[in-house]
């Protein structure tokens, strides 16, 4: 039986939101390791643990974000040209950040020399702390609207700078990302390491949780007086894309109207909280596995709450409104959509299960003695 493609429409809003928790999830723990590295590991063994704990993982883990970027290019073209247009300095600083991740993990111990070493070690720290950085801040111009509008022949024209992106608001869900990310990271190294690691930790899972409590409610305070946006006029869910063929006003407090609309939708702000506050209560008492999964329910929090704030918008315009893409206006066709989620079905499950095998056959602890005895080893 098809699926009708107001209904695909829908999915794939859902899918994209997956890999992109997915991958905060998944390669977000990385990237935490990666920022905490020069800082929890104080002499070269102790960093070669913090490096052992990710390095058979790290690679694979990129196929989320891999994955979400394909995505996006299929399911939302006009979203990810006029993302990739508007925001490519921003990108291209993620690009550059994350360029020192296949090369620290790979060439940091190719040479036993302090210097080399620290300058790789420093290389992964950047790898890790930019992109959720950049990520945050790029969410926050989302919820503030993006400076860009189409022409009739529907090419989009961006009048922003990237100067302007680094605008209070979006600066402070930058912070928010980071402090998420690496709080994720700081648990998966209590679970994976042991000792001095696990204490400075235990320490960065402290701080940077109560960091990511403070930020994500400050940013919630504060979007209630940033103006959101309202379909105003009428939009057909089912029929063909054309940004331009619907009205849009702006109104103070309109990102809060789904919560009041869909109290459900409530859940996932307490989701963040909750999850974020047991995880710092069971990674304290050394559950860390379980603190692991409260810390990724708590991801899904985060995302979701911007996500179901902002529905059914994906990409507001600033400087026109009626040119701001949603659900249902920057999407491909129903046909692309269709062969991209029964294809999702048949792959996304494989995925999970290798990474979830991988994970099991790599599992315990990484210790300063199994570095000693494997000097030689990969990390």
């Amino acid at each position: 039986m098809p699926i009708d493609y107001e209904t695909l429409k829908v999915i794939w809003w859902l899918l994209v939101g997956v890999l992109l928790v997915g991958f905060a999830i998944m390669d977000g723990h990385d990237m935490g390791v990666g920022t905490l590295l020069p800082f929890v590991g104080r002499d070269d063994v102790e960093r070669r643990v913090v490096i052992n704990t990710v390095g058979p993982h790290w690679d694979g883990n990129q196929v989320w974000f891999i994955t979400g970027g394909g995505a996006i290019f299929a399911a939302w073209p006009l979203v990810y040209a006029t993302a990739f247009s508007g925001f490519y300095w921003a990108m291209l600083a993620v690009l550059w950040a994350l360029f020192f991740r296949p090369v620290g993990f790979d060439y940091r111990s190719k040479l036993d020399s302090p210097r080399w070493r620290a300058a790789w070690d420093w290389g992964l720290f950047v790898g890790g702390a930019v992109p959720p950085l950049i990520f945050g801040v790029a969410f926050g111009n989302l919820l503030q609207g993006v400076p860009f509008h189409f022409d009739n022949q529907l090419v989009s024209h961006y009048e922003g700078s990237f100067w302007g992106l680094l605008n209070p608001f979006a600066l402070l869900c930058g912070v928010a990302s980071t402090a998420m990310i690496t709080f994720h990271g700081a648990i998966y190294l209590m679970h994976r390491t042991d000792e001095a690691v696990y204490r400075r930790s235990r320490t960065a899972m402290l701080i940077f949780g109560s960091l990511l409590l403070l930020a994500f409610s400050g940013a919630g305070v504060w979007l209630q007086a940033i103006p959101g946006y309202v379909i105003s006029g009428a939009i057909d869910p089912s029929g063909l894309p054309d940004p331009l063929a619907k009205t849009v006003v702006r109104e103070a407090g309109a990102w809060m109207h789904n919560y009041r609309a869909m109290p459900a939708t409530l859940a996932l702000p307490a989701l963040a909280y909750l999850g974020t506050l047991g995880a710092m209560a069971l990674a304290a008492r050394g559950r860390t596995l379980l603190a692991f999964v409260a810390s990724s329910l708590a991801i899904i929090g985060v995302i979701g709450t911007a996500g179901a704030s902002m529905f059914p918008f994906v990409m507001p315009s600033s400087t026109d409104p009626r040119s701001s893409l949603t659900v249902w206006d920057s999407v491909s066709s129903h046909l692309t959509l269709t062969i991209m989620f029964f294809a999702t079905l048949i792959f996304m499950p494989i995925i999970v299960a290798y990474t979830s095998w991988a994970y099991k056959v790599m599992a315990g602890k990484v210790t300063t003695a199994y570095v000693r005895e494997n000097s030689h080893s990969a990390y």
